[in-house]
């Protein structure tokens, strides 16, 4: 796959997904405005469970999709291709719906003895309906994924974040009725609906979009059909190796959902511990999880987008001995997540305190913003990396990598938030996210020649976003005080102004270098 290629399918990914980010930047405005902080702290707390469960029924399967399908191009064999979608489909089902019937049958029992929170039992019976739904396009996408046809899972994301969040615009009038409870069980029927309707968009693209279509792109010649016997020995072949791929997958990430999930737990009950009560403790881990790190993660859009195509591609080349390519877009994907990660931290210290003020009306979602800035570069790099390592197929040094950090985080939840309250556990996300960037870079130092380019990387952004976010500031208070424009809209307007500020000068001084490269040339 050229780089061209990677760098199309990262910008239709980062449309759809800027564009699925901005309708849930408003929606979680909405949500805000229509939820307590406290039972937006309920809301938060049922992801834990859906992360495990999806880790079991879905995301090794998917990736394990992605992987063989795109290992069989890098052969030039397409035309076991839609068999192994099958065979993933299938070992997905089954488990979703086998955890759709567990999870509605003693919601009431996690709810109260694992997550702690009894009003947590109806969110958990109606987000178990979403389970099968969830496991079929996740398996599409990873075909998709696979073959680089990055427009369908695009969209698919794009139509479940429209249809999610207008049927809770939709029934949140005629159903909550100012009660913040039930809204809170309307957000989840909207993650329910807006699955349905993804999914089906999905199943609906595999009829449409012909096979020939699909692998255009490759212009490889599909191999002769096999006998019976043949195909009965493949099927056994594919459901093998998706077994072999998925089982240390799945283990792996299930075991990083345990953790995250004894994390998320735990910080509520942390907090008490640290003097706040019940409902304040909900209220600030709402606040912290439903406002501040959702907007933190928001730029990572590009990175993500990144990071799901470069699994593949890594995988085809490695599978056609193309140490090249994995070179060149591991040095790609380096690079630009640098980039992006220091223009994030320099907009989030900048405006990270009037944006949570502004948009959320909340104080300390802005404090939480200006803190959590920090994390940004190595936050979406570890995304990259993780990518590339799952590419090269060595997923147990991600995994390792990731438990260190998760050990560290917990450790700081254990210890220093009942003494210094949430910023203790602000402080070990800081540290923890370290860990893991440094270890991952490590990793693919010593499995990947790449030039590292600390001044183009690191030093000339890092002074590029204090320069320009220094001046935006000060234009941007004393400004403030005289526009007529509204106060949220004047500060987008800035957010904006600081992100082109920042790309203007960083293609002035590349070009600055290519011109006294090509004089002393």
């Amino acid at each position: 796959m050229s780089k061209n290629s990677i760098i199309k399918g990262t910008l239709i990914l980062t449309i759809a997904g800027f564009a699925t980010r901005i309708i849930g930047f408003f929606y979680r405005i909405y949500l805000s405005n229509l939820l307590r902080p406290e039972d937006m702290g309920v809301y938060q707390l049922i992801f834990p469970v859906y992360g495990i469960c999806f880790t079991l029924y879905a995301s090794g399967i998917q990736t394990s999709i992605s992987r063989l399908v795109a290992a069989e191009i890098g052969k030039h064999d397409t035309s076991n291709l839609k068999r192994i979608l099958r065979t993933g489909m299938t070992f997905s089902l089954l488990i979703a719906i086998t955890l759709s019937i567990l999870l509605n049958r003693n919601a009431s029992f996690i709810a109260t003895n694992i997550l702690l929170e009894s009003r947590c039992t109806t969110p958990l019976k109606i987000l178990s309906y979403v389970f099968p739904f969830c496991g079929i396009t996740a398996c599409i996408n990873g075909y998709y994924y696979g073959i680089k046809r990055a427009g369908v899972p695009a969209m698919t994301q794009l139509f479940e974040q429209v249809i999610r969040v207008a049927s809770v615009y939709v029934l949140a009038p005629m159903f909550s009725l100012g009660n913040s409870e039930k809204a809170c069980e309307l957000a989840v029927w909207g993650i329910v609906f807006g699955e349905i309707a993804s999914n089906s968009y999905n199943i609906i693209s595999m009829f449409i979009v012909k096979p020939s279509k699909l692998h255009e792109a490759y212009k490889l010649k599909i191999q002769a059909l096999r006998s019976r016997k043949s195909h009965k020995k493949e099927r056994v072949t594919y459901a093998s190796s998706l077994f072999k791929l998925a089982l240390p997958l799945t283990s792996n990430r299930l075991l990083i959902s345990i953790l995250s999930s004894i994390e998320a737990v735990m910080i509520p009950s942390m907090l008490k511990q640290y003097g706040l009560s019940g409902t304040e403790a909900l209220s600030v881990y709402g606040v912290l999880t439903g406002m501040s790190i959702p907007f933190i993660m928001f730029p990572s859009t590009i990175t993500n987008s990144f990071a799901v195509l470069l699994l593949p591609t890594v995988s085809e080349a490695q599978a056609a001995n193309n140490n090249t390519m994995i070179n060149k877009t591991t040095a790609l994907s380096i690079k630009y997540s640098l980039i992006i990660g220091i223009m994030s931290t320099g907009i989030f210290i900048t405006f990270g305190k009037s944006l949570g003020t502004l948009v959320f009306g909340n104080e300390s979602a802005g404090v939480f913003l200006t803190i959590l800035a920090w994390l940004c570069p190595f936050l979406y790099l570890t995304t990259t990396l993780g990518s590339i390592l799952n590419g090269l197929g060595k997923p147990h040094v991600t995994f390792l990598n990731t438990v260190v950090g998760l050990s560290v985080r917990i450790i700081f939840v254990l210890f220093l938030v009942p003494q210094k309250g949430i910023y203790g556990y602000l402080i070990g996300m800081l540290v923890s996210q370290t860990i893991i960037s440094t270890l991952d870079t490590i990793a693919i130092f010593k499995n990947v020649k790449v030039t590292f380019n600390a001044i183009d990387w690191i030093v000339k952004p890092g002074l590029i976003t204090a320069f320009v976010g220094f001046l935006t500031n000060r234009s941007y208070l004393y400004i403030k005080d005289h526009a007529s424009m509204s106060a949220l809209a004047l500060l987008l307007c800035f957010c904006l102004f600081l992100i082109i500020c920042y790309i203007i000068m960083l293609f002035i001084t590349k070009a600055i270098r290519i011109d006294e490269f090509k004089r002393r040339n």
